[in-house]
């Protein structure tokens, strides 16, 4: 291994889940070098087969490697030229160790290994800071612990989630006068509310003095608060503030992209599904998809039976959340059956997130669940795939993450409201009050 460049570099070591997240992640590192150890590459082996993200992940980043070496004829030990002022790309296997070190990790598994090659790279190159980047934190632990540096794959700033945009907000104090005008005509102006509040575009608002209130919408092209009704979508009936303005940021022809975010229980996927079938007029298919996250670390393929039986443990609480609108209706009534046929003709369509990806997304009403699952670069890849007259609706709590690699602050949806927000297409409302029941309220705030 050749390290000729400045001694002021620092060795960034990757963890395969850092390219499993990111194949574009070696150009994320200035001028710094970039080291993939070879054990990663045999692991991301592992994944180049397969339908879901990070299948595709895998395959491009063995992509951008073998164009990398193709451009510029040199071999990885002597580092590969990343190009626009970056350092070099190497890839690495000399793991030779003290005999102490090895004692400690007898274990070959692929986490042991490159703690082994960090060590070795800090004992060859004194001079040179070496980073362990990985998504995993045990890896990021078990290396403090031998003294390497460690840190998480950032793909930019650090999202605080408690001043996350809620996409609502409270005014207090409001004048009598000016609720009575909205009631009375439907709209008002900013003239008779707070001046220090300044509204962003699409915000919710629940204006209330001590003995009136309203929900209102801010529209920006008209720069006053519209009057949000509550209003029945397929026989489901919003029971709160939340759940209302969630009804009207999905009814509305010019939000094309809506976040709805909550704890279990909040209404999220029951809504979105209420609003879909309310506007099945307007769409060519309603389309409900969940990102499938294994149990454990075991895949799919442990549970016994085909395809559809492995699937079907994943896909029942969307089922379940069509069985509640359906049983609004007696059996002999149109809604009712009309889910089914919708059902049969794949008007609906409910599948895992994997199915749908190659699907064209042209006129199509289309639900994320479970969507704080997803990476950010799945979230951008579903929404570049949107064509005209297309509505996609993101659901899901940011504090319940399935997925090892991802938490409040990096996962998908909460890196959909952060940079969406202001955005004249875009709608979001984060969901409070649990309405399954009081016992599970209870629940869900106690234990």
């Amino acid at each position: 291994m050749e390290l000729k460049e400045s001694k002021s570099k620092k060795l960034f070591i990757l963890d395969t889940n850092v390219l499993l997240f990111d194949h574009t992640s070696i150009y994320s590192f200035e001028e710094n070098d970039v080291v993939i150890p070879m054990v990663a590459l045999e692991e991301l082996d592992k994944f180049k087969r397969g339908n879901d993200h990070i299948n595709y992940e895998a395959r491009q980043f063995v992509r951008e490697l073998d164009e990398l070496t193709s451009k510029s004829g040199r071999f990885f030990h002597e580092g590969v030229e990343l190009g626009d002022g970056r350092g070099r790309l190497y890839v690495f296997y000399e793991q030779k160790t003290s005999a102490m070190i090895e004692s400690i990790l007898t274990l070959k598994k692929a986490d042991n290994q490159i703690i082994e090659l960090a060590l070795y790279l800090k004992e060859k190159f004194p001079e040179r800071t070496i980073v362990l980047v990985s998504k995993d934190i045990n890896l990021r632990m078990k290396a403090l612990a031998f003294n390497i540096e460690a840190e998480d794959y950032q793909t930019g700033k650090v999202i605080d989630v408690d001043k996350l945009y809620s996409g609502k907000n409270t005014v207090t104090g409001v004048p009598s006068e000016v609720i009575d005008s909205l009631y009375k005509d439907g709209r008002v102006g900013k003239e008779g509310l707070d001046g220090s509040i300044i509204p962003v575009t699409n915000e919710y608002f629940i204006l209330k003095n001590e003995s009136k209130s309203a929900l209102a919408f801010y529209n920006k092209e008209t720069g006053e608060f519209e009057r949000v009704e509550k209003k029945n979508c397929y026989g489901i009936r919003p029971r709160n503030a939340e759940q209302t303005f969630s009804l009207d940021a999905m009814s509305r022809d010019d939000i094309s992209l809506v976040a709805l975010t909550g704890k279990a229980g909040t209404g999220k996927t029951l809504l979105a599904l209420a609003a879909a079938l309310e506007q099945r007029k307007k769409f060519r298919q309603i389309y409900l998809a969940r990102p499938i996250v294994p149990l454990g670390n075991r895949d799919l393929g442990y549970l016994p039976g085909n395809i559809e039986s492995k699937l079907d443990p994943y896909m029942q609480p969307l089922y379940d959340n069509l069985n509640v609108i359906r049983h609004q209706f007696d059996q002999d009534t149109k809604e009712y059956e009309q889910i089914a046929d919708m059902l049969s003709s794949e008007k609906l369509f409910i599948a895992p997130l994997a199915y749908i990806r190659g699907r064209s997304l042209a006129k199509i009403f289309f639900i994320v669940d479970e969507a704080q699952n997803l990476t950010p670069h799945e979230v951008k890849t579903i929404i570049t795939r949107a064509g005209d007259n297309t509505k996609i609706v993101f659901t899901g709590d940011i504090y319940q993450i399935d997925t090892p690699y991802l938490d409040a602050h990096s996962n998908g949806l909460t890196y959909l409201i952060d940079k969406m927000k202001g955005q004249d297409l875009f709608a979001t409302v984060n969901l409070i009050k649990g309405e399954r029941s009081r016992l599970a309220e209870i629940a869900s705030n106690l234990l």
